[in-house]
């Protein structure tokens, strides 16, 4: 039997479908290291955030949403594509991050769209207590939370891993969680949506990342618990679970160096995912058309395992 392009139509006029296997590069990334919290215009090689990829049809237009790790990664496809939508869109990030958020920020005003940065630390509370306050001061209101922002750093041995460690890994990924959210409910009507950021870490923990997977199983209770006290506002509270993603976050100490040439390898695409192949998922379950889905994590991984 010939070998064939699977992305080549035998003939002309037939449709041409793209394979999940190769519809993005087999990346094999060098060894590299950032300082915490890394920065997507250093990531070797870039991440696809869906910039000239990402085509919106309206699907979110008039919305305003407020994504806490908007600069880069996951956060940044995400503000894409609400922006493609149709959405006004505020990006929270650390300071640290500026470069990377002026970028995602530009994106979104050339779609047409208000692009927010709200600069800040999650480990600050007054922060916390304030972002979802400033957003919906700056945007006109809210009625999308993605609550996205993640700390991730691999240690090896339990015994290396301090308390101060865990603590802020919980801080951020979660206990912000409950503090921007409940803020944020004063501000969001009938018919919002909250997506939270968990993990396949919640189902399939790597044994260095202890702390990191302890807050996202966290994050699923969460989701689970807060869908259903809140469905009968008509708010829907659902989560995104991502595999292993290209992002800076795997560089600035979140994954063993050693680990990186073949980080995501061992899934059954085959490789790594790109950062925008998780926008249409936020996409769908903040718009209407998943008006029936409530408390659901939905698992983008590459076809690893899951309960």
């Amino acid at each position: 039997m010939d070998a064939r392009d699977p992305n080549t139509p035998e003939s002309e006029g037939q449709l041409s479908l793209d394979n999940p296997v190769n519809r993005h590069p087999k990346i094999s990334p060098p060894k590299q290291d950032q300082p915490e919290p890394g920065l997507d215009a250093k990531l070797e090689p870039a991440a696809d955030h869906g910039e000239t990829s990402y085509i919106g049809t309206g699907r979110l237009k008039g919305r305003k949403a407020l994504i806490t790790g908007g600069d880069s990664g996951i956060g940044a496809a995400v503000a894409i594509a609400f922006a493609r939508e149709g959405a006004d869109v505020a990006i929270a990030y650390l300071p640290a991050e500026e470069e990377d958020a002026r970028k995602i920020i530009s994106v979104i005003e050339t779609a047409g769209r208000v692009g927010i940065g709200l600069p800040g630390d999650l480990l600050d509370a007054e922060y916390r207590n304030s972002l979802a306050d400033q957003a919906a001061e700056k945007l006109g209101g809210l009625d999308i939370l993605v609550n996205n922002a993640g700390k991730q750093i691999a240690i090896e041995k339990l015994e290396d891993l301090d308390d101060e460690q865990v603590m802020q890994t919980f801080q951020v990924n979660i206990l912000a969680m409950f503090t921007i959210t409940r803020a944020a409910l004063k501000h969001l009507p009938d018919g919002a949506s909250i997506i939270n950021t968990t993990s396949v870490q919640a189902y399939d923990p790597s044994p260095t990342l202890l702390d990191y997977a302890s807050t996202k199983a966290a994050i699923n209770a969460f989701t689970k618990g807060l869908a259903v006290q809140l469905a009968p506002r008509g708010i829907r509270v659902n989560a995104v679970a991502p595999g292993p993603i290209w992002t800076p976050l795997q560089v600035s100490d979140g994954q063993p160096k050693d680990k990186l040439p073949k980080f995501g390898h061992n899934v059954p695409l085959g490789r790594a995912g790109q950062p925008v192949e998780l926008a249409p998922a936020y996409v769908f379950l903040a718009s209407a058309e998943s008006s029936y889905v409530v408390g659901e994590t939905l698992n983008v991984n590459g076809g690893k395992s899951t309960p």
